[in-house]
């Protein structure tokens, strides 16, 4: 299916009574210190902590009622799989998770905590894939993909959406990119909702498949993994490509050391708990002063599924 702005309406109102609208924050200090105009559009407030539970919830709802009979089944690091499991739960049918063993625990315990089935497996695609489809065999439950998932996609549009009808004289939207769900919502959504809009992603140094990808025209693997943007690991899809390369202005490499400086920015000035990957595009559009100085600029922050265990690692006392 191609994804049409009648499609985004109605997850829209199909998702409205089973999420909450979050709210969009400025924040005084920030403005003036990186001389742009930001607003935050806080999906760390969102039900489970993150915009997954969007595309979730949507595509969930999109089954018929003997699609959902053996329940429903995926793969992910955090919080698509929490997205499903709240689903699941809100339907009162199974749902099934397979989780890498490198999963933050915070986010395995709250999906046993909605009543999900959680399948551990090493952290890797190959066995997240391999583990999922003995998960199928075994309980024939519909596989609702993290992100290659026009249902899914549709689902994210709907964060942007709210952020345009919130603020309609934005300049620009920066959404983080891992596998390309939340980007590829966005983007169409601004395509449809506002056409003059750029949308930019955000992508971490040790996980940067995207950059490539765009450039390559055709899905790229990292050339290693390594950060603490764990949301952010996953390449992007033929499907997400496809449409983040029609739609996206640029993607923005940031280190981690950028992204810890954008962590202790946010919890410093704005009071409220972010995940890493949360925090990318922010960082992008601090290390990219040029871009955007003077310009309105959305930033759609993702989640705040954080692990506090790792605070002393990010933020050492000396």
């Amino acid at each position: 299916m191609n994804i049409s702005k009648e499609a985004i309406e109605k997850a829209a109102a199909t998702i409205k009574p089973y999420i909450h609208h979050t709210p969009v924050m400025t924040n005084k200090s920030i403005d003036e210190l990186s001389g742009i105009h930001f607003y935050f559009k806080c999906e760390n407030f969102q039900k489970i902590g993150a915009f997954k539970i969007r595309g979730g919830m949507n595509a969930t709802l999109s089954l018929s009622p003997d699609q959902l009979k053996n329940g429903v089944a995926t793969h992910s690091s955090g919080n698509h799989a929490q997205a499903l499991a709240y689903a699941a739960k809100v339907l009162g049918i199974k749902a099934y998770i397979v989780m890498p063993k490198s999963s933050p625990k915070v986010k395995v315990d709250a999906v046993r905590g909605y009543g999900a089935e959680v399948i551990i497996c090493e952290a890797n695609q190959a066995a997240r894939e391999a583990a999922l489809e003995e998960v199928v065999a075994r309980t024939g439950a519909a596989f609702i993909h993290p992100y290659d998932d026009d249902r899914v996609i549709t689902g994210q549009a709907t964060c942007v959406k709210e952020l345009i009808e919130e603020v309609p004289d934005l300049d620009i939207v920066i959404t983080p990119v891992g596998g390309g769900g939340l980007l590829s919502g966005t983007c169409l959504g601004a395509h449809y909702f506002k056409p003059g809009l750029k949308v930019y992603g955000g992508e971490p140094e040790g996980a940067a498949d995207a950059v490539l990808s765009i450039k390559s025209g055709k899905v790229e693997k990292a050339p290693f993994i390594d950060t603490i943007a764990d949301g952010l690991m996953t390449t992007l899809s033929e499907r997400t490509l496809a449409i983040i390369k029609a739609h996206v202005t640029d993607i923005l490499l940031v280190s981690d050391e950028e992204i810890k400086a954008a962590l202790k920015l946010v919890y410093e000035r704005m009071k409220i708990i972010v995940e890493p990957s949360c925090v990318v595009p922010f960082a992008a559009a601090l290390r990219n002063p040029e871009l955007f100085k003077g310009k309105k600029v959305g930033i759609i922050l993702s989640g705040g599924n954080v692990d506090l265990t790792k605070f002393g690692n990010w933020f050492p006392a000396n």
